[in-house]
């Protein structure tokens, strides 16, 4: 069994692959072959664990997730858990590796995909609401999506805004964008073309104001419960379909679950983006066209890229081996 900590899974692919290989696993989901229960998602207190497993023909892997919101305050993360990848034939455990890792990488990689087929070519600005963590994976992976010159964030929180710039820039590397402080999500919004929100907001982390969420390409990837939500009605006004992963999603997220429940948003405007990339002509947006993509995680993600991950660091020789 190999062994992969973050150091190793870093050194194993790049943000364009695992992009890539998000995009293939959206593309099964369209075609079928493969098995994703529903996730049980346990609730104690403040805290959540995610049980996420999946299943392919030559394998399956199960990624264990704990969610502790007063983590950061601690000087913890907000996440933690591990990833097993399975034999098929056997069962045997092939891998275990971080999931925190694995999930932010993944969970950047999939608003990357968001940005790559749902905003325009030329766009070269884009802003983050919520500098944590995922923000830094969803600021790399919008660099690879797009020629980004400018990156603007707003967090509601007090941060030492110094090292998590500098964070930023070695997390995108060579030619990183000029980054910017934002007072406020309106001053955000008038600035950024690509608009990605990565918080665990109750109610919209934006104003409900159609003119100033008017020709943005909105990314987000926060709300993961029936209570969470990030955008407001006002998107629902602009945007005709809204894509994501799964139908699953229409259940699980506050910002699908709350406009269906209130009658804003009908079922049939909730597109899957498998379906999306298996169409032959794709084009992206016009001038002044507003799109919506919201991410919600799934287990074929974690199974896919964690395989790419695995396949590659026995590739370089990288990890330890251990026998149990």
């Amino acid at each position: 069994m190999l062994v992969l900590n973050e150091n190793d899974m870093k050194r194993t692919v790049s943000y364009a692959q695992v992009m890539d290989k998000v995009e293939e696993a959206f593309r099964i989901v369209h075609n079928g072959g493969f098995y994703m229960p529903e996730r049980p998602v346990v609730t104690h207190g403040k805290n959540t664990l995610l049980y996420m497993p999946c299943f392919l023909p030559d394998g399956f892997g199960t990624k264990f997730l704990t969610v502790f919101p007063e983590n950061p305050g601690k000087g913890q993360p907000f996440i933690d858990g591990l990833m097993l990848l399975n034999d098929s034939g056997s069962g045997k455990t092939e891998a275990i590796m971080d999931a925190k890792y694995l999930t932010g990488l993944r969970t950047g990689a999939s608003g990357g995909v968001g940005i790559r087929n749902f905003s325009r070519a030329g766009c070269k600005t884009a802003g983050i609401i919520g500098a944590g963590q995922q923000g830094i994976y969803q600021a790399a992976c919008a660099c690879v999506a797009r020629d980004i010159g400018d990156i603007f964030l707003f967090d509601t929180a007090r941060k030492d805004w110094g090292a998590y710039k500098e964070s930023l820039r070695q997390a995108i590397g060579e030619n990183a964008p000029d980054i910017h402080i934002c007072s406020a999500a309106e001053e955000l919004l008038d600035k950024s073309e690509i608009v990605i929100t990565a918080t665990p907001a109750t109610s919209p982390v934006v104003p409900d104001d159609a003119d100033l969420l008017r020709g943005k390409c909105f990314v987000a990837i926060g709300s993961y419960k029936p209570q969470m939500r990030e955008l407001p009605n006002a998107i629902w006004e602009l945007v005709e379909n809204v894509y994501t992963e799964l139908p699953f999603a229409m259940e699980e997220c506050g910002d699908l679950t709350q406009p269906i429940a209130d009658g804003i948003l009908r079922k049939e405007r909730v597109k899957i983006i498998g379906e999306w990339l298996s169409q032959e002509h794709k084009p992206l947006p016009a001038p002044g066209e507003t799109t919506f993509y919201k991410s919600v995680g799934m287990g074929l993600l974690d199974l896919c890229v964690g395989r790419l991950i695995l396949e590659r660091a026995i590739e370089l020789g990288i990890g330890q081996k251990v026998d149990i």
